[in-house]
């Protein structure tokens, strides 16, 4: 029987996964909403639960409702068509769902004195993994050009997400996701008939003496289905709750995207944004070996940097951004390497002089910020 996590309070490690999953879409929401290019925006979650929790803090839905609400009045001023959807299989609960929000509508109508509001609320109830394939008005609209998508699948387990459907949510145009996987269970059960039919012919090797990183390991897997050729960011965030480790994998095809997800990762784990258990193996603050020192994580990624830059891997600042991203750190860091190798007189830029490590795809090749990179011999 699956588990039913509306029915207490949410744990504290549940809170974390919301708290991302509402401060990935605080950051999505208004970008697509002053962007002229798309009029439609859909915003799904596919497994939505009831709502709120046994003490009424919100779940999913009511988080990406809230948050819609909250930016009506740009919804209505940029003349943009909002639809969110949002599934439950189990039917008590996608009833309960649309009480809740029937009744959280009609509380705001009464409160602003307005008959309507400038968007549009589904709820269903169908068997993900039976009907996301088949349903053409989904696979319709996750394949339109014309529109920019928002998609969350908090399953449980991690059965739900397979290489196929991940697949099609990679290859979906104007598409980010943000999914949640079991991956202690995962680990676990690799063995079982329903894993091995999961990950089909792979095989994931997981180090044993380090429990904290099977998440990662994970989200490798993943990784290791996108094309070679394809221009694609793929993210993550751990989760301990006891003993186990969960986690969620973002996925984007646009450098801002991307961005924005690292902000959001980097300000809950500020010593190496992918976690809430130190899988980097930092000394922490209060403990004997503390220092206020560069992160694990982040010296790795400087010194990676600063070997492909002195390789000729990276020859400009574009590609110098997109691999710090690649690398799951903020763009910051690649600037932070570029200061120190000119300060070390090992390079010099050739082009402009703004050390800007935002916004990266308004960076273009031989415009106002863009620069290449020369070796000093």
């Amino acid at each position: 029987m699956v588990k039913d996590i509306n029915s207490k309070r949410f744990s504290e490690e549940t809170r974390l996964k919301l708290d991302i999953f509402q401060d990935c879409f605080k950051e999505w929401l208004p970008v697509f909403i002053q962007q002229p290019y798309w009029r439609e925006l859909y915003i799904y979650d596919f497994f939505a639960g009831s709502g709120y929790d046994a003490e009424g803090n919100p779940g999913s839905p009511m988080i990406l409702l809230e948050e819609t609400v909250s930016l009506q009045k740009s919804i209505v001023e940029k003349q943009k068509n909002v639809i969110l959807t949002f599934n439950e299989y189990e039917k008590r609960k996608q009833q309960q769902l649309y009480t809740n929000i029937e009744e959280y509508l009609l509380k705001y109508r009464k409160n602003h004195d307005c008959k309507d509001y400038p968007f549009e609320v589904n709820v269903t109830n169908y068997n993900f993994s039976e009907d996301f394939k088949s349903n053409d008005r989904t696979q319709f609209i996750l394949n339109n050009k014309q529109c920019a998508k928002f998609v969350i699948l908090d399953q449980y387990g991690f059965t739900q997400v397979d290489a196929e459907i991940f697949l099609r949510l990679v290859n979906a145009p104007h598409t980010d996701f943000i999914f949640f996987i079991s991956s202690s269970y995962l680990k676990r059960f690799k063995e079982q008939p329903v894993t091995k039919k999961f990950l089909g012919e792979r095989n994931l090797t997981f180090e044993e003496t380090a429990p904290k990183l099977c998440h990662q390991i994970i989200v490798e897997y993943f990784e290791s289905l996108i094309p070679h050729n394809k221009d694609y960011y793929l993210n993550h965030f751990t989760i301990k709750k006891g003993a186990n480790y969960y986690g969620l994998i973002f996925g984007t095809s646009h450098t801002l995207g991307m961005e924005k997800f690292q902000k959001v990762c980097w300000s809950v784990d500020r010593s190496a944004g992918e976690s809430n258990c130190n899988t980097q193996e930092d000394f922490e603050k209060g403990t004997l070996f503390y220092e206020i020192t560069e992160p694990n994580k982040i010296h790795k990624v400087k010194e990676c940097l600063k070997k492909e830059i002195v390789n000729d891997q990276i020859t400009d600042n574009i590609q110098g951004l997109k691999r710090a991203l690649k690398l799951r750190c903020e763009p910051k860091v690649f600037t932070e390497v570029i200061k120190e190798l000119e300060k070390e007189n090992k390079i010099e830029r050739i082009g402009s002089k703004s050390y800007t490590s935002v916004n990266i795809h308004r960076i273009k090749a031989n415009g106002k910020d863009y620069y290449s990179i020369k070796k000093r011999i």
